[in-house]
């Protein structure tokens, strides 16, 4: 077979990154591969439409001497990495050269490479450490004084015209509340109340039917609701949840950023403690798809050898994979109460490279009375990108067709599984309409209350 034909009908095939070997990190040698992919790209043009990385590369070579990627100056090049945050959907979505193919085109692990050699070279912003430090973040934050102090600061327009300045924060983008009342705290005061509540497990041929919630930074510091809704829905199913002892951040941050090396800290410090609670028999489930996809895909890749890694790997969902996998085998309660009318719905990118199907409009598809439009756009946001001054009003134009599908399909409720998507788009529809995410519209549908979880 030919793989040097236009295309490939092979399923793609993801390479470890070997960030570890000293040529990682060889300049030359990376420039040596942008030229040669980034001339691959020129002469295709179908992810032109996906984020912005391409339009700048499109723009550099047609506006060179020689219309060609010889054209381009190699610090140039670099315009290219900054605009890309890891989405993977031009992987996973539109390239036909990735692996198995002999051209073997891995943009989005590409681009991680360049930041990674970026960030050893110390050519990285306080703000964009400040910003990937979501643990230290969510900690000081989330103290019940300052917590008040940095909610109230961050609607303040004299206090986000400083942050601009400053820090290079954009006034308009919108910044996440931090709660003082964190979800671990929540949650564990709930399964000390259901401690004596008779819940036994009951497996299927996939699931263990018991769940460690793996909560995250921001499920845990930012909107905790989306944890209790988990809860509540999961427990509606016969399903145990339980905390595991700690956690901290799943790393996907700091790997957008290129530290890799406090990629590989988050690992140590999360993977004994979940690989141990999955020998026990635990399943885990993540409320945020960044976070699962983490742990899917990256750390394997990265560390394909950890046997442990590879445990959890096979033992993480997304949540909403977790209860259709259930409801295959009739254990999902399907006695819903309360019709949600029209949703439209936007399925997040790190939902879409796990591979594992629209799983949240499938779930919610039960409801009776509910219809679901479903929008499979980027929102641009990416947890830090959308907040940066350079990069704001970019991020803005890239949800500007999810915006617009959310305002003319006049839904009862829109939705995302990521959160800081759907306030990506409440930020561009600015007409005081929150989102409301899949989970809570499923505790919703199941007639348990709205969802508060104080």
């Amino acid at each position: 077979m030919n793989k040097n034909r236009e295309g490939s009908l092979e399923a793609p095939t993801r390479h470890p990154l070997n960030w570890k070997e000293t040529d990682f990190y060889n300049e030359a040698l990376l420039n040596k591969e942008l030229e040669r992919v980034y001339d691959i790209c020129h002469g295709c043009r179908r992810c032109v439409m996906l984020c912005n990385s391409f339009p700048t590369l499109f723009d550099l070579i047609d506006e060179s001497s020689t219309l060609e990627v010889d054209g381009v100056a190699k610090q140039d090049y670099w315009k290219v990495v900054d605009q890309c945050y890891l989405c993977d959907l031009c992987y996973m979505t539109k390239c036909p050269y990735v692996p198995p193919h002999d051209w073997n085109v891995d943009f989005p692990h590409l681009m991680l490479r360049a930041k990674a050699i970026k960030y050893k070279k110390g050519d990285v912003k306080f703000r964009d450490k400040l910003l990937t430090s979501t643990d230290s973040v969510g900690k000081w934050a989330s103290i019940p004084v300052v917590s008040q102090v940095v909610n109230t600061s961050n609607k303040m327009p004299v206090i986000r015209n400083v942050l601009n300045s400053v820090l290079g924060i954009h006034p308009a983008a919108a910044l996440p509340v931090y709660e003082s009342k964190t979800l671990r705290k929540r949650v564990q005061a709930t399964l000390n109340l259901n401690k004596n509540k008779n819940i036994s497990a009951e497996s299927t041929s996939s699931t263990k039917g018991k769940v460690v919630l793996f909560a995250t930074c921001y499920g845990n510091y930012n909107e905790p609701q989306l944890g209790m809704d988990l809860l509540a829905v999961f427990e509606h199913n016969g399903i145990v949840v339980t905390l595991a002892e700690k956690e901290h951040c799943c790393g996907m941050p700091k790997m957008e950023l290129g530290d890799l090396d406090a990629v590989e800290k988050a690992k140590n410090l999360n993977i004994p403690i979940l690989a141990k609670l999955v020998d026990q028999g635990w399943d885990i489930v993540a409320p945020i798809p960044s976070c699962v996809l983490m742990f899917k895909q990256e750390l394997p890749l990265m560390f394909p050898d950890d046997l442990a890694v590879l445990k959890v790997k096979n033992a993480i969902f997304d949540p909403f994979e977790y209860l259709m996998l259930r409801h295959k085998e009739a254990k999902l309660n399907t006695d819903f109460k309360v019709s949600l009318g029209k949703i439209a719905y936007h399925l997040p990118c790190h939902q879409r490279v796990q591979n594992i199907g629209a799983k949240t409009r499938e779930i919610l598809q039960l409801v009776p009375d509910t219809l679901i439009e479903s929008i499979e756009r980027c929102s641009g946001h990416d947890g830090t990108y959308a907040v940066k001054t350079e990069y704001h009003e970019v991020s803005m134009k890239i949800a500007r067709p999810v915006i617009d599908r959310v305002k003319n399909a006049n839904a009862d409720y829109y939705s995302s599984d990521c959160p800081m998507a759907g306030h990506q788009i409440e930020n561009g529809l600015a007409d005081n309409k929150a989102p409301t995410h899949p989970m809570t519209l499923l505790r919703i549908a199941y007639g348990l209350g709205k969802g508060l979880g104080k």
